[in-house]
């Protein structure tokens, strides 16, 4: 008489997910620029009417810029004028802009699109000439100087160009366009050493 087989079964391993930033760990050093992928960071788009600024930037915890082309910083946060009635805020301290905004009762739209972008560093003396390999802005510090901002073009996609110090440039573009922006930057720093 033939015994049935016991049956055996292998522990089943659990699924896991594992969510890794767009071009993790991607840098490009030339002689006169860098090119890096900065760590991610909270995001919020903000549209709001005047009547409303003044809540918002006490919420914020930043003055929210009213002038084109300006940005304002604070512990971590920025807000970058992208038009009469639009911001882009950026929380590189850990903090959450939406849900602060959520408590204020003045007229506002915000919407989170921390997962939409990410941000790549251009840095060095050849840094404007790195973005200006795809970008056809006045990068001179006369007319672009630090903490200016604007939504603008690289190449073929639009990005968000926020400079912050004489030789530095945040780079904020969509995260489906974020292989073709690095790899733009990169080639755009090793032209701008020759």
């Amino acid at each position: 008489m033939a015994k049935a087989a016991a049956k055996t079964t292998a522990p089943q391993a659990t699924p896991s997910v594992q969510r890794r930033p767009a071009l993790a760990g991607r840098n490009t050093s030339a002689t006169a620029a860098k090119v890096e992928v900065l760590p991610p960071a909270e995001r919020m788009s903000l549209r709001a009417p005047e009547a409303s600024l003044a809540a918002l930037s006490k919420a914020l915890g930043v003055i929210l810029p009213k002038a084109p082309k300006t940005s304002a910083s604070k512990a971590g946060r920025t807000a970058l004028w992208l038009g009469p009635d639009e911001w882009l805020v950026i929380d590189e301290a850990g903090g959450d802009p939406l849900a602060d905004c959520a408590k204020v009762t003045a007229l506002h739209s915000a919407v989170g699109v921390s997962h939409r972008n990410i941000a790549i560093a251009v840095t060095g003396e050849g840094a404007a000439a790195t973005v200006n390999s795809g970008c056809p802005q006045d990068l001179s510090l006369d007319a672009f100087p630090v903490g200016a901002c604007s939504r603008t073009i690289l190449g073929k996609v639009e990005i968000v160009l926020l400079r912050t110090a004489a030789d530095a440039f945040r780079v904020e573009c969509w995260r489906s366009f974020s292989d073709y922006v690095f790899t733009f930057l990169s080639e755009g720093s090793r032209d701008a050493a020759v």
